[in-house]
Order: structure tokens, then sequence, then C-alpha cells
């Protein structure tokens, strides 16, 4: 009885947690609403490649729980800013790990991001707050996703959208908890 209790409270929880994401997800024009991440890799080479993918997980393992502590942007954004050095220590502990000799810097800035849909939801041009972090010289090719809401679009390493899934630090808690 017990577990049947938990689980409509937490089918209850999710419905309503999806249902504030998705009304988020479809304001007009409203930059402010979104924190982003920005991973620039050192070069286009595949090996400089390669390495922002491991680094991009281990910074979207080391920010989930952290972003998901706060509850209004600003929360979010002051979490980020006072975990930048954590956040360069995170992917230099990766690049070194990997045999790289070159370092990362993290720091947010507000700056242009093109159009871009995730299935459903479609996030317009304009500018937004975002943590950018620059592998090396920073000037290969990217990735990026939303971190504020705090739910991180993850991807293949291509760009087609429908391979896109959703990575929700409550629903993983929820899932540890029915195992």
């Amino acid at each position: 009885m017990k577990k049947i209790i938990i689980s409509l409270f937490s089918l209850v929880l999710v419905v309503t947690f999806a249902i504030v994401l998705g009304a988020n997800f479809n304001k007009e024009n409203d930059e402010h609403s979104y924190l982003r991440v920005h991973i620039r890799a050192n070069s286009n080479e595949q090996i400089d490649q390669s390495v922002k993918y491991k680094v991009k997980e281990a910074i979207v393992d080391y920010l989930t729980p952290k972003i998901a502590a706060g509850s209004t942007f600003s929360e979010a954004y002051d979490i980020l800013n006072a975990n930048l050095s954590s956040i360069e220590q995170e992917a230099n502990t990766v690049l070194k790990a990997n045999g790289f000799n070159y370092v990362s810097h993290a720091y947010l800035n507000e700056e242009y991001f093109p159009t871009r849909s995730y299935g459903e939801y479609t996030l317009e041009n304009g500018f937004y707050d975002a943590l950018i972090v620059e592998l090396g010289s920073g000037s290969g090719d990217n990735w990026w996703c939303v971190v504020y809401p705090p739910l991180c679009f993850i991807g293949s390493e291509g760009s087609d959208t429908n391979n896109i899934s959703y990575k929700s630090k409550l629903v993983e808690i929820i899932q540890k908890f029915f195992r």
C-alpha cells in the first residue's frame, strides 16, 4: 500500500514538473528564463572533438545536482558563478586524463544563440546568459544545452534533433527509488 501511495505521489510530481517545464519552454522571447552551457572544443580535429564530449559528460554530471538545488534563474546563475573554478577543474581533470596539455577556461557571458528546436520545444534566436567553457583555444565546434530550467538536452554527437532525450534530476531520483 505504501508503494502505491508513493508511486501515485511521484507520478503527480513528475506530471506537474513536466507541465511547468513545458510552460517555461513555450514562453516567447523570454531569453532571461533560460541559462545555457556552451562547451567549445580546442579545434575541429577529431581528437579535440572527442575529448569535448568527455568534458561535456563530466560537466553535466557535476552541474546536474547543483543546478537542481536552484529554484530560480538567479539562484542557478549564482550557483554557476560560485562554481566556475570547480567547473574548470572538472574539465581540466578530463583533459589531463586524456593526455591533453591545454586547459579550460569557464566564465559566464550573455551570447547570441540561433533558433534551436528540441522535439516540440523551440528556443528562439537571441541573446541568452550562458556558462562558456573553452577548451584550449576554444576555436573548434561546440556543444550546448539548456541547464536552467533544470533540464539538459542530451543528444547524439551529431545534430539530429530526433535523437534528443530529456535528462531530469527529479526523474533520476524517482527511478533510483523504485529500483
